[in-house]
């Protein structure tokens, strides 16, 4: 990677580190999220910075933002667009929706039927939509950041699988630490620092990034290392099902982000083990747990981390 790109990305997760205080970490893996061509599912309390989290990469990435309000009554054609016809021409003419932005926002994503998350299916995997027939292909680069409400809050409806596996990361925020808590409270309102913001990086800059990512060399025993990781979890009688050649290629590529991020040419086994949470958590399920405890990132990551050695 070239460095003065690499000193503007680090400039860039610098800022972001003063508006959203104390989360280092998530910010680097959101990041990483968006340079591994991924999508991101934030599940967490209201109140927690979800939303802030998305607006400051929109902000600093200078990337055309949309925020899609996740409702019951949402449909299809809300988040798509719809072809109206035309007097003037008598033909149909397609017209947007706001899921044709660079960084959508899919807020509380749960709180819609399935009907409309189903919408968001072709997008995140062929970053296109079909409409009537008629192919439409999404802005590059195209990040979809949703967040979703914890399941026991009234008026959520569960994500199916298949929209779980599209993301290539799921997060908690979580409360911040003491000290950040109490310069939050202290300081400046973080919408208006928001506004001031300007662009970090452009957006030939992050396509730049992305490419960089997938030239991340990942030696044959880190490929070893992934592949046994995935074959714990499919004769693991500790899981429900076992991780997909999907997942696999998702925690690959999100080790090779966090190994770029990281200043390195090369994938190691902690880059692996860095992003292993955030990439698994939503896939697996434990055998006759607790809803709790299946979406416990720490269980999982120490099973698998004490169970599956480094080749």
């Amino acid at each position: 990677m070239d460095k003065a790109l690499a000193g503007q990305l680090d400039a860039a997760l610098q800022t972001a580190s003063e508006i959203i205080l104390g989360k280092e970490r998530e910010l680097r893996l959101a990041v990483a999220c968006l340079l591994a061509r991924g999508h991101l599912l934030i599940e967490d309390l209201p109140g927690v910075g979800k939303t802030t989290l998305a607006h400051l990469l929109a902000r600093l990435l200078g990337l055309e933002y949309a925020r899609i309000q996740f409702t019951s009554d949402l449909l299809p054609a809300d988040i798509i667009g719809s072809s109206i016809y035309e007097r003037a021409t008598e033909r149909f003419r397609f017209h947007p929706g706001p899921l044709f932005a660079e960084l959508v926002l899919a807020d509380e994503i749960n709180r819609a039927t399935p009907k409309a998350q189903s919408a968001l299916l072709e997008a995140m995997e062929e970053r296109q939509v079909t409409v009537e027939g008629e192919t439409h292909p999404l802005p590059e680069p195209f990040f979809v950041i949703a967040t979703q409400n914890p399941s026991f809050q009234i008026g959520t409806f569960p994500l199916p699988e298949s929209q779980l596996d599209r993301f290539l990361m799921r997060l908690k925020i979580g409360y911040p630490a003491e000290a950040a808590e109490k310069a939050l409270l202290a300081g400046e309102d973080r919408r208006e620092m928001l506004a001031r913001m300007t662009p970090a990086l452009a957006k030939a800059e992050i396509r730049a990034l992305q490419q960089a990512v997938s030239q991340i060399y990942a030696s044959p025993p880190i490929i070893d290392y992934c592949y046994d990781i995935i074959a714990f979890t499919r004769r693991s009688p500790h899981y429900q099902q076992g991780l997909s050649p999907r997942a696999g290629l998702a925690l690959l590529r999100a080790a090779r982000a966090w190994s770029l991020l990281g200043g390195r040419d090369a994938v190691y086994p902690e880059d692996v083990q860095g992003v292993l949470g955030p990439c698994i958590s939503h896939r697996l399920e434990f055998s006759g747990a607790t809803e709790a405890d299946a979406f416990s990132q720490r269980d999982a990551v120490a099973l698998i981390l004490d169970q599956v050695p480094v080749r």
